[in-house]
């Protein structure tokens, strides 16, 4: 699977001032990740508000991603969920013709055990026409997929080809990296440490900030990859600020803003979320007029 080697990014679905969604800064935002160089796009996963948006909503939402890519990168998408005959019903009835992969989230709410996380992805595995990437993210299920789990499941089903690791803990991942499988992909879920996880032996990151800034982010992990740690960690600690910010009053919020400085989109966002402060725009503005200069 080495289309999902390097950096992959969780698009936001963009509003209007009414909060319905703004197709056309969708199109322009996926045109402004390939020109940055990103390698795959990931969409309806967190970042894109999935779960405010309607069934119809996602089905445009997807329709407006694949004509805009128009099959220049790999497309991943979202379907995961806490109830497991849901999820298999979707992948089975979801029309998956332009789509290179899926990401499914840990259940979360229910706070299964981790046989009870197995079962899961087995049900999912054995029903699903596309391979699957793993996503964990404790901070939002509430329970953390182990890397026993995770090794479990890349060992016995051929179409779990990779883990969006997003616990936070760097000695989680190399545990991860040290067992999984050979050709198994362990891909960063967290900005701040996706370059550490690459000297690792990471294959890369799903990101929410390379969106805002696809050109600097998508060099920093192909440096990361092929070795060139002193160039790599020089464009990290430049980004270091940013990451901060987009995460500072929550995701999308902050990513948002950073469209709207770079006029891509409006930063609205909807309830229970709400726009990033007037204090944070103005900390991202000037972070982004100066990052090039």
């Amino acid at each position: 699977m080495k289309k999902f080697i390097g950096t992959g990014v969780a698009l936001v679905t963009p509003f209007h001032a009414n909060t319905s969604v703004d197709t056309n800064a969708l199109a322009n935002i996926v045109e402004h990740v390939i020109k940055g160089g990103i390698n795959y796009l990931v969409v309806l996963g967190t970042t894109a508000e999935s779960v405010v948006l309607t069934a119809d909503e996602k089905i445009r939402v997807v329709d407006t991603i694949v004509k805009a890519n128009n099959k220049r990168l790999p497309i991943v998408l979202g379907i995961g969920g806490n109830n497991t005959a849901a999820v298999v019903n979707e992948l089975k009835t979801t029309d998956l013709e332009h789509i290179d992969a899926i990401l499914s989230v840990s259940p979360y709410y229910n706070r299964p055990t981790q046989e009870g996380i197995y079962q899961h992805f087995k049900a999912i595995a054995e029903a699903s026409p596309k391979p699957i990437i793993l996503y964990n993210v404790p901070g939002r299920t509430s329970s953390n997929m182990l890397p026993e789990t995770v090794i479990r499941l890349a060992t016995d089903f051929d179409n779990i080809i990779a883990v969006k690791e997003a616990a936070g803990d760097i000695v989680q991942a190399m545990r991860l990296l040290k067992d999984v499988p050979k050709d198994f992909l362990v891909i960063s879920g967290d900005d701040m440490i996706s370059l550490p996880m690459v000297f690792a032996g990471g294959a890369g990151v799903i990101s929410v900030i390379g969106q805002g800034y696809p050109k600097e982010f998508s060099e920093m992990i192909r440096l990361g990859l092929t070795g060139s740690v002193k160039e790599a960690n020089k464009l990290h600690y430049k980004i270091m600020p940013a990451i901060d910010y987009i995460f500072e009053e929550g995701n999308p919020a902050g990513i948002k803003a950073v469209f709207e400085k770079l006029n891509l989109s409006r930063a609205t966002v909807r309830l229970p979320l709400v726009e990033a402060s007037d204090a944070l725009k103005q900390k991202i503005s000037t972070f982004t007029d100066g990052l090039n200069s």
